[in-house]
């Protein structure tokens, strides 16, 4: 199965449940926990400026709008970089490239503990910021390798524990941070811990993880996955689940600090809650849908996330902090649920269109996983530019009105519209119909059915 010294497996079917059951299983577990591991680091390096703003005090000389500003950079670079992190894992290997992307975040830390002093200007900052949004490449790289490798039964959850292993990186490096201001510490110690993490990602990732051929030979796949409507459907839709997290991942300390006069340890107390229980929720949302059906799994989720953002709305508007935090945190737990769910629905998807083509067994899987794959990377890119607009909303909100209630009443009705969306588009009718005639073992071997959609 693998070529001896290369880490590169040649033959990979893991619909065969033999296959599965003999092999495929154990290699797809192992690549997918060091996968996380360095996704989660990534995680951490994108977003280590929600908590490095946190340490900025006056002597910076930064206002808030300036530090919404420098988020919305750091957030814009992690979003543009999907795009080349997701052909790269085509280009290179899945296994070379999750080396590589690792090693590469030592620039962006290595950089901010060079220049994190009162003194140094806003443009430096800046510069250091956009390097910083390297690391949010590594979720579509590592999702596009993840996917290759899990049959299509198995999906939700694999993608969901991949993607919440990595999405946990937030409140880890702001509960890192903590315990570093707590201690009396600054942001160079915070920076220093993750140095060797990251030389230690790369090495696992070298010594334990394997190249799919398949994935290997295949560079034309995004090129045909940005053709297709579903694509850029599931990245509106994306938008409202990953954005919203990694958005609110990065603007909430700022919101308590600007908007709740939160000191820098008050904020980051209460910071990472919501990121945590975000992420942690993650995988269960793959697996609802694996049961329910992800398009269901993520109406209702949307249906939820435009209640709660009503009510934050209210609360906003009160200056109730006790009421802001709790409905804060509900946010990031129902937006952490639909990444899950959005995730899930994207393999089921092509692989009805698949069917619908008139493909058969073999064919529709490997359609379905080509597609599937490619699309991820570009519906992720799109996704996280969500988070660009919810900084970018808030210092916009605190510019004119001083309080991000603003901001909040322009989420709720961007929710509103992908609820809208998802009923319409695969819940009223089915978006992509199977021909009628198709039964048997190629239907099953396929794992289709309307609930994977």
């Amino acid at each position: 199965m693998t070529v001896p010294g290369g880490r590169w497996i040649t033959y990979w079917d893991p619909e065969d449940e033999s296959f599965w059951r003999e092999t495929g299983e154990r290699t797809a577990r192992r690549n997918l926990f060091f996968s996380v591991l360095s996704e989660h680091i990534g995680f951490s390096v994108w977003t280590m400026w929600s908590v490095l703003v946190l340490f900025m005090g006056p002597e910076y000389g930064l206002t808030p709008a300036d530090k919404f500003l420098l988020t919305s950079v750091v957030t814009l670079v992690g979003a543009v970089v999907r795009v080349p992190y997701t052909f790269a894992v085509a280009v290179f290997g899945g296994r070379n490239w999750t080396v590589v992307s690792a090693g590469l975040l030592l620039v962006p830390t290595v950089a901010a503990f060079a220049v994190m002093e009162p003194g140094t200007s806003f443009s430096t900052f800046l510069l250091v910021g956009l390097v910083a949004g390297i690391g949010g490449g590594n979720f579509a790289s590592s999702m596009t390798n993840i996917n290759a490798f899990f049959p299509l039964r198995k999906k939700g959850w694999a993608l969901g524990l991949n993607a919440g292993g990595g999405n946990i990186g937030v409140p880890v490096i702001q509960l890192a941070a903590l315990a570093i201001i707590g201690a009396g510490g600054g942001p160079r110690v915070l920076l220093g811990v993750y140095i060797p993490l990251i030389l230690l990602a790369a090495v696992l990732a070298a010594r334990h993880m394997d190249n799919l051929a398949s994935v290997k030979n295949d560079t034309g796949a995004a090129r045909d996955a940005a053709r297709d409507v579903h694509t850029w459907i599931m990245s509106v839709l994306y938008i409202g689940t990953f954005g919203s997290f990694i958005g609110y991942s990065f603007a909430f300390g700022q919101v308590l600090q600007s908007q709740f006069g939160r000191s820098p340890l008050q904020a980051a107390y209460l910071t990472f809650i919501g990121p945590l229980l975000g992420s942690l929720i993650r995988p269960v949302g793959g697996r609802l849908a694996d049961r329910y059906g992800g398009a269901r799994i993520t109406l209702g989720n949307f249906v939820a996330m435009a209640a709660a953002t009503a009510v934050l709305v209210a609360a906003s508007a009160a200056d109730s902090l006790a009421l802001f935090v709790a409905v804060f945190v509900v946010l990031f737990v129902l937006s952490g649920l639909g990444n899950g769910s959005t995730f899930k629905m994207i393999p089921g998807i092509f692989q009805n269109k698949a069917l619908a083509k008139g493909l058969e067994g073999e064919a529709a899987v490997a359609y379905g996983r080509r597609l599937s794959g490619a699309s991820m990377g570009l519906i992720g890119a799109v996704g996280a530019l969500g988070g660009v607009a919810i900084n970018l909303a808030f210092r916009q909100s605190f510019l004119s009105a001083g309080s991000g209630t603003g901001a909040f009443v322009a989420f709720l009705a961007f929710y509103a519209v992908c609820l809208a969306v998802t009923w319409a588009v695969y819940l009223r009718r089915p978006a992509v119909r199977t021909p009628e005639g198709t039964a048997g073992p190629d239907r099953a071997r396929a794992g289709l059915s309307r609930a994977e959609v």
